[in-house]
């Protein structure tokens, strides 16, 4: 059975907030509950595939402490603009 666009939202914020450091939890929830309503299901798919990522790497990417791989560069350059407001 094919898990519905809703279902799969949810599942994607819950993951954005429950994450190994509370600084990612915070960034990606965040980030998630602005974006995930209007991302097409290609987004969907390339956020799904950055929260399996550790969260470790994601902090650095996100803070610029190194570079973010090519395939997550304009998602999480998304991610660091969103992180301003």
């Amino acid at each position: 059975m094919s898990e519905t666009r809703e279902n799969r939202k949810k599942r994607l914020k819950m993951r954005s907030m429950r994450r190994g450091i509370k600084e990612m939890d915070i960034i990606l929830s965040s980030y998630a509950d602005a974006k995930l309503d209007s991302m097409s299901d290609a987004d969907l798919d390339l956020y799904e595939a950055l929260l399996s990522e550790a969260d470790l790497d994601m902090y650095q990417w996100v803070s610029g402490q190194s570079a973010t791989p090519a395939q997550y560069l304009g998602l999480m350059t998304e991610i660091s603009a969103n992180m301003d407001r």
